[in-house]
């Protein structure tokens, strides 16, 4: 109860209109050329022109980046910074999920400590804080937005990487659910799973603590009763906003007290397959889940409480069986069918994915703390 816990968190206008604001924030920055940072998705779908609307009737000039991947490469960010630092900019806006924050935050990283971005992996290990940080998600799901973390992908050795420092939170995050609206079916489902991986992770995490506690047992709830609801009525602004506080809340909870195994093993398959990382961790889940719950049991319990079960004198084997269905059911109904071995991961790609994931910051706070054979079993059920 009394363990020293540190809280951080950007400033955060949550509701509709919040994009609206994106002008005079960077205004209130002194930003006079803002460099925008996006995807070809955003842009197509118009969200993209909105801000940079916004950002001209600031009278400010914008230079547009949006040569990201869906896992945001170290290559990417360095282009980026080049551009950043060619076109003068002074300003970084995100506009977009979490591949388009990530890659923002790199740029910002490289542009003051002028170093390979590659070099700052682990747990503050960013010197010098990057320039003023506008995001502007477009999915409910990433919380990259309020989180310290930022995940960039090492094609060379197909590993991704995290760098965890209070300099990679934003300034500022607008948040606005209208912007979830033009997400299809299928990747709604996968950030809302993703979302709420977030909220479980960092309510059994051994960095866990009260203050968080509230947090991530909101964001399950929230998230649980809501993602369905979503999918079955996906214009519905407020059903959408629902599930995009679920997603914040989640994020300021595992900003603060990190993640698991899950994440630890969904960038491991990132980082080598380039797979999508949100269904990674729908698909892991309920198998991360089984192997904590020995060490976690009580917790879990919680969980599934805030998930909607009565687990009231259920003996603990009995409480388990219960959550874990809860958890595979609710994957089945936001239509998240997929398995590991559906998306191209083979038998014979489950050592190096283990050897890549025992070594992933997100690990150290797993509540059980796996080995690599653990990790191959867990990857094998997940097949």
């Amino acid at each position: 109860m009394l363990e020293l816990r540190k809280f951080v968190a950007p400033e955060f206008v949550f509701g509709a209109g919040a994009l609206g604001l994106a002008g005079r924030y960077a205004r209130n920055f002194g930003a006079k050329r803002v460099m925008v940072v996006t995807d070809q998705g955003v842009i197509d779908v118009g969200c993209c022109a909105k801000v940079m609307a916004n950002l001209e009737e600031e009278g400010l000039d914008c230079h547009i980046f949006s040569a990201i991947s869906q896992n945001p490469r170290a290559e990417e960010v360095m282009v980026g910074a080049e551009f950043y630092a060619g076109n003068n900019c002074d300003v970084i806006v995100a506009v977009g999920g979490g591949s388009a924050m990530d890659c923002a935050k790199g740029i910002g990283i490289v542009s003051t400590n002028r170093r390979n971005i590659l070099e700052f992996e682990g747990i503050d290990k960013v010197p010098i804080p990057g320039p003023p940080l506008i995001c502007i998600p477009t999915t409910a799901g990433t919380s990259a937005d309020v989180s310290q973390f930022a995940i960039i992908s090492n094609k060379q050795k197909h590993v991704k990487i995290a760098i965890i420092s209070k300099t990679t939170v934003p300034d500022v995050a607008l948040i606005d659910p209208a912007a979830t609206l033009t997400m299809g079916s299928y990747l709604t489902a996968c950030t809302g799973m993703d979302a709420l991986v977030h909220a479980i992770e960092a309510y059994v995490s051994t960095a866990n603590s009260p203050l968080l506690d509230l947090h991530a047992l909101d964001a399950i709830r929230l998230i649980s009763t809501y993602l369905p609801a979503v999918l079955e009525h996906p214009d519905d602004l407020e059903l959408r906003g629902w599930v995009m506080l679920g997603s914040l809340e989640a994020g300021l909870a595992f900003s603060n007290a990190s993640l698991g195994a899950v994440h630890a093993m969904a960038h491991s398959l990132g980082g080598l397959l380039d797979l999508a990382h949100g269904e990674c961790n729908a698909i892991l889940l309920g198998p991360v889940m089984a192997y904590n719950f020995q060490e976690a049991g009580l917790r879990y319990r919680k969980v599934g409480e805030a998930l909607g079960l009565d687990l009231g004198g259920r003996t603990a084997r009995k409480a388990e069986s219960a959550v874990l269905t809860r958890i595979r059911n609710l994957k089945e109904v936001v239509g998240i069918h997929s398995s590991l071995g559906a998306r191209g991961v083979k038998t014979s790609d489950i050592p190096e994915l283990a050897r890549n994931a025992i070594k992933d910051p997100c690990m150290v706070t797993n509540p059980r703390m796996p080995n690599i054979r653990d990790i191959e079993v867990v990857y094998a059920e997940a097949l």
